[in-house]
């Protein structure tokens, strides 16, 4: 399946303890490639449960880049990117499967639209369900009526807004920014604005990188001529240190694109707001499941 001398595209894929998961991501991209010259990249963070090793010898096409720490995604994902030339790049987690549509039909939706600097795919979740990728730059009102009552009361006005209410996600359309769970990105995208900011080391990569595109005059798509399926949180759960580096990326996010001006002296109650929200969310899910 791999052809790193000529690959049209590369697919880049982060792994840490994801056990059968990388296996069957890597099955489904064989199974759904299509007519295009893929180079596939697996980049293992230091996994102990031997889910990339198994997952490489499985599919030997894939090429293995091992890190001896765990250095954390955006980081990683910098290295697949640098460590191929394809004029495509698609960033994907190990915990996606290819549902529908192939490879190379995603390549061809970004070479018909050569402003978009960012293109995704209908994402479902593990039910069939469709999830809401796809969404708004958050104002910051948006942002804490959503941080807060989202999880509670799903309906309620900033969720609605957020979520791009009433679209039912099976019509093609220009977004803000898309699920950093599958990502296609043209290199002369990235030439433009610089690879993933290592600061978001894990969550929020996906929206910096749609805001810098935007400022750039680049647009982001989503399109639902592929289909992936994703097991959200494999490698890493709902712990309370993975809503703690959620809140961290929010505010690196805030104070990087909007706590401009006067917003600068806000940024000391935006983290006391995002930790109590990170809190009330572990709690949530320790005791309501």
């Amino acid at each position: 399946m791999t052809d790193p001398a000529a690959p049209e595209l590369a697919v880049v894929i982060v792994n840490f303890n994801t056990g059968s998961y990388l296996e069957r991501c890597l099955a489904s991209l064989e199974r759904h490639r299509g007519d295009i010259a893929v180079d596939v990249l697996v980049i293992d963070n230091a996994s102990h449960d031997g889910s990339h090793t198994a997952a490489v010898a499985a599919h030997p096409w894939a090429r293995l880049i091992e890190n001896p720490t765990n250095v954390f995604l955006s980081p990683a994902w910098n290295q697949g990117i640098r460590a191929t030339s394809a004029p495509f790049v698609l960033l994907l987690n190990p915990d996606v499967e290819w549902w529908h549509g192939t490879l190379a039909d995603y390549v061809a939706v970004a070479r018909a639209n050569p402003d978009a600097g960012m293109v995704g795919p209908m994402v479902r979740n593990s039910d069939g369900s469709v999830y809401e990728s796809g969404r708004v730059f958050p104002s910051v009102t948006y942002a804490v009526g959503h941080a807060f009552l989202g999880t509670l009361r799903p309906d309620n006005p900033f969720t609605r807004r957020y979520h791009m209410d009433g679209w039912d996600r099976t019509t093609q359309r220009t977004v803000d920014w898309i699920s950093g769970c599958c990502m296609l990105v043209p290199r002369a995208a990235f030439d433009e604005v610089g690879l993933l900011d290592e600061g978001f080391l894990l969550y929020g990569e996906e929206l910096d990188l749609a805001t810098r595109l935007r400022d750039a005059g680049r647009t982001v798509l989503y399109t639902p001529e592929v289909e992936v399926v994703h097991e959200i949180g494999v490698s890493i759960g709902r712990s309370r240190r993975a809503v703690r580096m959620h809140s961290r990326s929010i505010l690196r996010y805030y104070r990087k694109h909007q706590a401009h001006g006067w917003r600068k002296m806000t940024v000391p109650a935006a983290w006391a707001a995002l930790t109590l929200r990170a809190d009330l969310e572990w709690l949530r899910g320790r005791f309501l499941g």
